[in-house]
């Protein structure tokens, strides 16, 4: 393996590890947010934090776009970003912090059919298995219940089709930064797509909520806009940027890999905040770290980048 390859491989192994650590986070600063603000007052801002921060690298990259990229950099915005963080926040209404951590593990799965569907990619027979046992993984964890053994899938209520959906739109988005920004470098797809999103939730957040009033009248307030902020700068801004540069270098289907190990950081949460976590959930754990290791392993062994 050349020098190149080699640091190739353990940044993309070492943005894995911190993605799944800060997304893997996400879910229980969610919880913490939803407190005091509504699903939809969650959503918008932490768009606009994420967006805001960004917005000196951003600004100065407009001007050069063609009309083909700010089309497909408003999709990004969309299905990468604003869509996504209303629904998780939906989600979390309902479902516990780890549930939903689970659930997001989901997202690979729609990378290969979205990129099968609409972007003509192929995906290898050992890619195949791993996610199929990793997904198997994820049932189990999401199956469990206290008092239940393993649980039934009758256990899960209608707002997982909120993560679902979510899944869904990430889907679509790494297909698009892989396939349809070949000029554009990480920074700038994950800057400029927040901006494009950035009047609509900022117009939603001012005109269509009770945000500005609940900051002034509601005890915790502040401290709950510290968690979305903290969400939006980190979970969402710096993250994005990490997550399209491995989405660059790598294939979609290992970037999306990190979705396999956010379950484990969101349900250590889960349980620091008092949920249980069952002998099920150690055994969906290791089914989850399984799949992701022989969906990746060939091309390592290889001395060729991850896939």
């Amino acid at each position: 393996m050349s020098t190149g390859e080699s640091e190739n491989t353990l940044k993309n192994w070492g943005f894995l590890i911190v993605l799944a650590l800060v997304w893997g986070s996400s879910f229980i600063l969610i919880k913490r947010g939803l407190n005091v603000f509504s699903p939809g007052e969650l959503g918008a801002y932490r768009i606009v934090a994420a967006a805001t921060f960004l917005l000196p690298l951003s600004i100065p990259k407009v001007k050069n776009l063609k009309s083909p990229q700010i089309q497909n950099l408003i999709l990004v915005g969309l299905v990468g970003s604003f869509i996504p963080a209303f629904l998780f926040a939906k989600a979390q209404t309902q479902l516990s912090s780890s549930l939903t951590g689970v659930l997001n593990a989901l997202t690979p799965l729609f990378v290969v059919l979205v990129g099968a569907i609409f972007f003509n990619s192929k995906i290898t027979r050992r890619n195949a298995i791993g996610l199929f046992i990793a997904f198997l993984g994820v049932v189990v964890l999401v199956t469990v219940k206290e008092g239940d053994g393993f649980g039934a899938f009758s256990d899960i209520n209608a707002y997982a089709f909120f993560v679902i959906l979510a899944c869904t739109c990430y889907g679509f988005n790494l297909n698009l930064i892989k396939f349809r920004f070949v000029e554009l470098k990480p920074v700038e797809i994950t800057a400029i797509s927040l901006l494009m999103v950035l009047p609509a939730a900022l117009i939603y957040l001012m005109a269509g909520t009770q945000f500005s009033y609940k900051l002034v009248s509601v005890e915790g307030a502040w401290t709950a806009l510290g968690y979305v902020t903290l969400l939006g700068v980190l979970g969402t801004a710096l993250a994005l940027i990490i997550f399209n540069m491995m989405v660059k270098t790598a294939s979609p289907v290992f970037a999306s890999s990190v979705t396999y190990l956010i379950p484990i950081v969101a349900i250590m949460w889960g349980v620091w905040d008092g949920e249980v976590l069952l002998f099920g959930h150690y055994v969906g754990i290791a089914a989850v770290i399984l799949g992701v290791w022989i969906g990746n392993r060939k091309k390592i062994k290889n001395n060729q980048r991850p896939s």
